[in-house]
Order: structure tokens, then C-alpha cells, then sequence
């Protein structure tokens, strides 16, 4: 299922603080990991500009950053085995389209707990989690920024309900059985609609046809989705994001929020 897996890097230390993460999960699905990185050759700090011109000081960043992506996590990623590729311009719309046209399976992600937090509708990841065609995975947030370790022994699902639920479900089974996970699907409903709510899940398992377990949590959506989640203590939380881009694009504020406030890393498909 996951062949290729994407990894946008900019060379910061939470950056690097997530290598293991990445990894692990090439281990999990037996992937090939590709770099990327995306250098902004018109910024410049203007004293740059005063001996220089334009296109002298571009080519100088240019040339950094070769030397800097062909040198970064080399003893994780080596050359040989992890190819890495530099592209130009904004980075979210690079980040996309290179998982696009290079058909990836899975992008992967670090979140920066502070920046990530106050700036969420702004940073590159809401905008690659919002344009990305395929899976992209987050790290959870924490402020040592070395995530916790994806391991494979329970994964949760966030089922809504809604008519995009079987399409996350199946990708959500196929993905725990990649991993060797145990799949539990979690719904979040409030107190009156408990019983259709069951009803519903029952009817969407065995359309897919997987093994599942299943759970009902009452109450506010997210904090019930959250607390269902760490009483499974879950290695990792799966949740959709609409199939294409509209006006209001793929990512809705549910969506945004357990990205944000998951202590558990995000598979958001």
C-alpha cells in the first residue's frame, strides 16, 4: 500500500529530531524514502544585495542548498538508497506537487509544537495537509520535538459517519494491516444518537470486510475522540480529510484541531 514515502526537510534540528520517526515507518510498510526540500531563491537578507546582484546571490543559495539536502541525515538516509530532490519556490505548493507527480503513497511531516500551534492555518503543514492528494502523516506535538515512537500495536480510527466514512475506513484498515496494528474505530456521538451510531459502524465493518474493534464515545467531538484514543493508548490516530479540494478545501476545522492537539502521530487520509 505504502511504496513511497515523501519527507519535507529544512534542516533544523525538530527537522532532523524526527529521522527515527520517518524511518520506523519505512520499516512498518517497507518503503523507499525520498527528501525534499524547498529553497526560496528570491529571499534574502538584503546586505546581499549590496555587492551582489540578484541572480549571483540565488545561485549562491541555490548552491547551499545542494551541499546542505545532499549532506542532511546522510547516516539515516543514505544517497544510495534515499534519493533527495530540491525544488523552488513556495513550499507547501512544492511539497504537493512533487507527491503528486512523483506518485508518493504517504508524505511525512514534523510538526513544530509552538510555531505549529499559534500559526496552524498558515504553516506549510495545514497547507500540504489541505493540497496533498495522498495520506500525509504528522508527528504529535512535543516541545523536546523528539516525537514518540510509531510503534504498531493499536491504531484508532475517527469515524464521522458521513458518506466519505467507508473510504476512510478501508484505507484505514489497510494501513494498521501494513503496520501488523490493531484497528479500533472510534465514533464520537452524543448521548441520543448512541444506538444508530452502532448500528451505522456495524453496517460500514462489514462492507469493508475488516477486523475491527469498535467504540462509541459520548460527548464533545474532539475531546471524546481524544480521550477514546488514550485510553487505547493508540500509537497512532487516523482521521479524513474530504477526497478533493473545494472552495472550503479538504481540511475542515474537526480536522484541524486533532491534527494540532493529538499527543499521538496523525495519519490524515
Amino acid at each position: 500500500m505504502i511504496e513511497r514515502i515523501l519527507f519535507p526537510v529544512e534542516f533544523s534540528p525538530p527537522c532532523a529530531a524526527v529521522a527515527g520517526f520517518v524511518k520506523r515507518a519505512a520499516e512498518m510498510f517497507g518503503s523507499r524514502v525520498t527528501l525534499v526540500h524547498v529553497c526560496d531563491l528570491t529571499r534574502n537578507n538584503g546586505f546581499e544585495l549590496i555587492a551582489r546582484t540578484m541572480r549571483e546571490v540565488a545561485e549562491e543559495h541555490q548552491a547551499v542548498a545542494e551541499d546542505q539536502l545532499k549532506s542532511f541525515l546522510e547516516s539515516d538516509f543514505p544517497a544510495d538508497q534515499c534519493s533527495r530532490i530540491l525544488r523552488f519556490g513556495e513550499a507547501a505548493e512544492q511539497i504537493a506537487e512533487v507527491a503528486r507527480t512523483g506518485s508518493f503513497d504517504l508524505i511525512m511531516m514534523p510538526t513544530h509544537a509552538g510555531r505549529f500551534r499559534r500559526m496552524l492555518l498558515g504553516s506549510t503543514t495545514a497547507k500540504v495537509l489541505n493540497d496533498a492528494d495522498c495520506p500525509v502523516m504528522t508527528t504529535q506535538h512535543a516541545e523536546s520535538g523528539i516525537p514518540r515512537p510509531l510503534k504498531h500495536r493499536v491504531w484508532v480510527c475517527a469515524i464521522g459517519l458521513s458518506h466519505d466514512s467507508e473510504r476512510v475506513l478501508r484505507l484505514a484498515s489497510q494501513a494498521a494491516d501494513a503496520a501488523g496494528a490493531k484497528l479500533v474505530v472510534v465514533h464520537a456521538t452524543h448521548e441520543t444518537a448512541e444506538a444508530n451510531a452502532g448500528r451505522r459502524i456495524r453496517e460500514l465493518v462489514t462492507t469493508v470486510a475488516c477486523e475491527v474493534e469498535t467504540s462509541i464515545a459520548v460527548g464533545e467531538v474532539k475531546q471524546a475522540l481524544l480521550a477514546e484514543a488514550c485510553r487505547w493508548d493508540a500509537d497512532a490516530l487516523i482521521v479524513g480529510r474530504a477526497p478533493r479540494r473545494g472552495a472550503l478545501g479538504r481540511m475542515r476545522d474537526l480536522t484541524y484541531s486533532l491534527v494540532r492537539d493529538s499527543p499521538f502521530p496523525v495519519l490524515s487520509v
